[in-house]
């Protein structure tokens, strides 16, 4: 086994500074009134001279500009189980290790990403992206790859036997012993990992006990160390505060980015795709705006989710500022395998995303395909549909009784007419018993009867034909064959 830690070292104060480009000092406190002290402060409140543990009056006057974020420990639990999540794209087996670490079995996957070397690279360029500072370090055990990282070793130790070696260097902090066994260590001249293992088992286990000699064992690989592993949730929820208010749409779309990284990375460990989105953008006053994203496929890659995103978002007008970004996707859907036609047209894929760019700018109303319905009246004989879509919708089971074997030729004759049907038939005059628009229309076909409704009260009888202007444009009339048996313009050929 090969186990890789992902330490966080400034974990609980980057859930806020990654929510924005914070460029000004920015602090993280905990307690109440005057025992509110600093946790932890970015490079900009570290030059003003703010550190932590200092109280929060003192941060204040050093850097007057200083923003403050009270800790929030549910979010950092939270940030921590949708890295876990997203972590799950290299390898199915993650362990938390709270408040501030992950562990990853990494053994079976280095083969699959090119290599230790590399997936190392991959996993730190990945969560530099999503807005965390990482130290990294891999052992064949669990507890000595976190020994390891903690004690700022970026190091990957492969083999087994090579791990007292690596551990000895390591001071006694690493092994999280109380500050009292610490002191009687330090007492008997132990100041290092390698000081603990030189000396004899069962006189270390006397003085200090059997659960550091159990420790030792376990970091060695001597006796087992079994992990929980993480199951992630069925659907994906990501929440993200903002440092400060944001007031623009441009200025969301940085904390937007981010939690669709998270959630590109929790869709390829479950190798799965998004087909609808919600984001909710919450308020000061508690209320939320939210905006839905659907996409014709799904899909799960984070840059062609931001781009749509933001075309949705420009449409935006924001009834007040916003101080948390949330996203969710209730049910990922499985991508179906498929291989690609070495013939195929490369626009396939460029139309689908016309249509959703269309949507996420106009709306998901705006833009719809045209399906067919087995119906010989024409102004039924088609329906709004998801574009892509196949096939021919079916019609109402009196409808389909009383068509009959009309199924077999009706797509034949769908065929025939033009793509462009007039909302309202427009009455034509009548010159000379021909019909006229612009001059006489000249008859260019065979006429095409139609009877039919007469089971729904909409019943229809005409003949319709193909007629040409004098221009040459391709026009559909029909003559009723009941009643003054006028003459209609219904439709127009391309």
């Amino acid at each position: 086994m090969l186990w890789l830690c992902l330490h966080l070292p400034d974990f609980a104060l980057e859930i806020f500074a990654r929510g924005m480009s914070v460029t000004g000092p920015l602090a993280v406190v905990h307690g109440q009134g005057r025992r509110q002290r600093v946790v932890l402060c970015n490079a900009a409140a570290r030059r003003c001279g703010v550190r932590p543990g200092m109280g929060t009056g003192a941060a204040l006057a050093l850097a007057g500009s200083l923003r403050i974020c009270g800790r929030d420990v549910e979010s950092e639990r939270a940030a921590l189980d949708r890295l876990a999540g997203w972590a799950g794209r290299f390898t199915p087996v993650v362990s938390r290790m709270p408040p501030q670490a992950l562990l990853l079995e990494i053994a079976g996957s280095c083969r699959l990403f090119g290599g230790v070397d590399r997936l190392q690279d991959m996993v730190r360029r990945g969560v530099a992206e999503l807005g965390y500072q990482v130290s990294m370090a891999a052992a064949p055990t669990p507890l000595a790859a976190s020994w390891l990282v903690h004690a700022g070793q970026d190091v990957c130790v492969i083999q087994q036997s090579a791990l007292a070696a690596a551990l000895s260097p390591l001071p006694l902090a690493c092994l999280g012993l109380a500050a009292e066994r610490q002191e009687v260590l330090h007492g008997m001249g132990i100041r290092t990992v390698g000081d603990c293992l030189r000396l004899p088992r069962d006189g270390l286990a006397r003085r200090m006990g059997p659960q550091l000699v159990y420790v030792l064992d376990q970091a060695l690989g001597r006796i087992p160390d079994p992990r929980p592993a993480f199951v992630a949730p069925a659907a994906f929820t990501g929440s993200l505060p903002l440092p400060a208010p944001a007031c623009t749409a441009e200025g969301l779309l940085f904390p937007v980015r981010r939690l669709l990284l998270e959630l590109e990375g929790f869709l390829r460990a479950r190798d799965q795709g998004a087909r609808s989105l919600v984001l909710s953008l919450r308020h000061a006053s508690g209320t939320a705006t939210r905006l839905g994203l659907g996409l014709v496929v799904p899909s799960r890659d984070a840059a062609h989710l931001a781009m749509l995103m933001r075309e949705r978002l420009e449409r935006v007008a924001l009834p007040a500022p916003v101080e948390e970004v949330s996203l969710h996707v209730a049910r990922p859907c499985p991508l179906a395998p498929h291989s690609q036609d070495f013939f195929a047209p490369t626009h396939v894929a460029e139309d689908g995303v016309l249509i959703e760019r269309l949507r996420a700018r106009l709306g998901r109303a705006a833009v719809h395909g045209l399906g067919l319905v087995a119906e010989h009246r024409p102004e039924r004989a088609w329906a709004c549909a998801e574009p892509g879509e196949q096939g021919t919708a079916a019609g109402t089971e009196s409808g389909r009784q009383a068509r009959g074997s009309a199924h077999a030729s009706w797509g034949a004759v769908a065929r025939k007419r033009p793509l462009w049907l007039l909302r309202d038939p427009v009455r034509l005059e009548v010159h000379g018993g021909h019909p006229y628009l612009d001059g006489t229309l000249v008859i260019a076909g065979n006429r095409e009867r139609i009877e039919s409704g007469w089971w729904d009260g909409q019943d229809i009888a005409r003949d319709y034909f193909v007629v040409r202007t004098r221009q040459g444009a391709r026009l559909w009339v029909y003559r009723e064959l009941d009643g003054g048996r006028c003459w209609f313009l219904h439709g127009i050929f391309g």
